[in-house]
């Protein structure tokens, strides 16, 4: 069976993306995260959540800000990402669902226990994040998603104590020798099992 997607939007978006580690000078404009945001914001969670909140990192003062939390490993390709991105999960993201589920008025009642909202955030973050890589790639460009780096102390930094973050992303073109050789994936058969 084939896929709808046609074999060049498949490979722009899985077979031929790769995680970006260097990246060109060349800026990602407001515009351009513009028209990622607005094509990702329609993956799909559950009650129609979206909890994930982006905090843009652009200017070197927050950059410098940014750099002594990360990993050593990380803090080269950060410090040259023409946008950096910390994903978070928005803890309190059940005070939206009245506007968000409008048919559903009463859903912000489910959601009135902090520890049931943190775990909804968390999950449907995480997909969003995904889908927020996968808009990066069909914009073009390269995603280079990371977590390591000082969860707290980022929080402490950039967020409050009702966001959790996820994941930073580098944006951009990729630059030279921005990929390491791909490595291997599990067979179908290793995944998908019946019952």
């Amino acid at each position: 069976m084939s896929l709808a997607l046609d074999a060049a939007a498949q490979d722009l978006l899985f077979r031929e993306a790769r995680t970006a580690n260097t990246f060109t000078d060349e800026p990602v404009t407001d515009e351009q995260f513009q028209a990622i945001y607005d094509l990702v914001k329609f993956g799909p969670t559950a009650f129609n959540q979206t909890p994930l909140r982006v905090v843009l990192v652009r200017s070197d003062e927050a950059r410098g800000r940014l750099l002594p939390y990360m990993s050593e490993g990380n803090r080269a390709k950060t410090s040259t990402a023409p946008l950096v991105a910390i994903l978070a999960a928005d803890n309190e993201f059940h005070e939206e669902l009245p506007q968000l589920l409008p048919h559903f008025p009463q859903a912000k009642d489910l959601f009135a226990e902090r520890p049931v909202r943190e775990q909804n955030a968390s999950v449907n973050a995480a997909l969003q994040a995904a889908y927020f890589i996968v808009g990066i790639r069909a914009a073009g460009l390269a995603a280079g998603p990371m977590t390591g780096f000082d969860f707290d102390a980022v929080q402490r930094e950039f967020l409050d104590g009702d966001h959790t973050p996820l994941m930073i992303i580098n944006i951009g073109r990729p630059g030279p020798d921005a990929t390491f050789p791909r490595s291997p994936r599990l067979a179908y058969d290793a995944v998908v099992s019946s019952v």
